[in-house]
């Protein structure tokens, strides 16, 4: 009986103690959740701000942002093309499809999906000094995370190199240029690129007008007249290149800037790790925030990298902090995961995009675009087409000798070949726009295309 009893008392006396520290343990989460709600006092204010605008829908065709229009005190919806309205519900049904822009709001769901992770809330105070503790520019935790996403992305080497923060890949661009560049005013370094290439090249470097470099052309052409290789030369390789996605190598071999803006697993499959002299790479086709304007440069050699970085120091005196502050929150997502996260719904939404471009384009005989061919990405551990951030169209009629105009008659805004030094019987379309702007191209390349066979088909 008294083993009976020491039995019970034994069972009351281990349930009360679990009881109890269940008790002690949820009254200490519990006052800790209500001394951090106390301790909430000048975020709070613009939490609720930021809060009331994010939570205005406009209808999912538009987006209001705390710095932008106010109406009677409130934030105006600023709407998609196409759209309009107060609230963006009002869809211009003549409305032409504007696929001319690079701008890559297509990853905009992902964001929106982790706001809570990703957003950031910056104090008034905030780095208010032109550097660092250490007295540097750059955030050193920034280029730490900067190097471990390549590591895991597996497509570019960055250990024992150095690296450089930009306002955007343009300002790299130029800087990189800069660096390489001859110093010998009487011998400018001639700048070449390979036909089609990325318009900024010859737009920067005529703008800038230095005495130390000018823009030589098309490298094959370059090539062809000149034979000696006396003559100073810089060469820009865009890879994946702008306007029609293909891994480039260098022509002339010598110095040499690779513009990696699209080298990532969304755009194209990964065969491994670049290892360039002088690399750049920027946010806005990572992540798709280009309005942050955000790059880096990744460089072998320490003299380049020291004139790179007083070009840096010389024209902004660094890049923002707040930018800083904002593109490391955004990282921290990024390398989620190794990366799964994002990079499988980039890619998802490119290849299905690229999926519906192809079935519509392969019921034409007037329009064509580029080949793309499947090889072996190591980041996913899977052969993998590419999935280019452009289509780059071609007009194969005879008659068809400017494509834009072609396409622009058909209510399709896109990029004419001759901005890329190309013919214009090629035009180059965004696919990384909004899913309203994708739609809207579907569409109207739909209604294009079967005109060609008399007949107006519906998506």
């Amino acid at each position: 009986m008294k083993k009976y009893c020491y039995g019970i008392c034994l069972v009351i006396s281990v349930t009360i103690n679990i009881l109890l520290s269940i008790y002690i343990y949820a009254g200490g989460q519990k006052n800790q959740e209500i001394s951090h709600r106390l301790s909430l006092t000048w975020t709070e204010k613009a939490a609720a701000e930021a809060e009331a605008v994010a939570a205005i829908s406009c209808s999912g065709h538009g987006r209001a942002f705390l710095e932008g229009l106010i109406y009677d005190g409130q934030p105006v919806c600023e709407c998609y093309d196409c759209y309009g309205g107060p609230d963006c519900s009002e869809l211009s049904p003549e409305c032409a499809a504007d696929a001319d822009s690079g701008d890559p709001i297509f990853l905009e769901p992902f964001w929106m999906q982790t706001a809570a992770d990703s957003s950031v809330l910056i104090p008034g105070w905030h780095r208010m000094s032109y550097r660092y503790d250490d007295y540097t520019l750059m955030s050193r935790e920034l280029e730490y995370y900067i190097r471990k996403l390549h590591s895991i992305v597996g497509n570019a080497i960055t250990q024992g190199r150095y690296m450089v923060f930009g306002v955007g890949s343009s300002q790299l661009l130029t800087a990189a240029l800069y660096a390489l560049s001859s110093e010998n005013s009487s011998s400018p370094s001639n700048v070449l690129a390979t036909i089609p290439y990325y318009p900024m090249y010859k737009g920067q470097t005529v703008l800038f007008n230095s005495e130390n470099f000018e823009f030589g052309g098309d490298t094959n052409s370059w090539q062809s007249i000149n034979s000696t290789n006396s003559i100073d030369v810089v060469e820009f390789v865009t890879s994946p290149n702008n306007p029609d996605g293909e891994l480039k190598k260098s022509v002339l071999g010598r110095k040499t800037i690779y513009d990696h803006a699209y080298f990532w697993p969304h755009f194209t499959p990964i065969p491994g790790p670049s290892d360039q002299d002088l690399m750049i790479f920027t946010l806005s086709k990572l992540t798709g925030h280009a309005g942050a304007r955000f790059g880096w440069a990744i460089i072998k050699d320490k003299d380049v990298y020291e004139k790179l970085l007083n070009y840096i120091m010389v024209a902004d005196l660094g890049i923002s902090k707040d930018t800083q502050l904002r593109v490391l929150k955004l990282l921290k997502v990024a390398i989620e995961e190794d990366g799964k996260p994002l990079f499988e719904y980039s890619y998802n939404t490119m290849r299905d995009r690229w999926d519906r471009l192809t079935s519509i384009f392969s019921k034409s005989t007037r329009f064509s675009i580029q080949k793309r061919h499947p090889f072996h990405c190591n980041f996913f551990n899977e052969t993998r087409l590419p999935s280019p951030a452009y289509a780059w169209v071609k007009c194969e009629r005879e008659e068809d000798q400017d494509c834009s105009a072609v396409l622009e008659a058909g209510k399709i805004k896109g990029r004419g070949g001759s901005s890329f030094s190309a013919k214009k019987r090629y035009t180059r379309l965004s696919l990384i726009k909004s899913q309203d702007d994708f739609e809207m191209l579907m569409l109207r390349l739909t209604e294009l295309v079967s005109l060609e066979n008399g007949n107006i088909e519906t998506m």
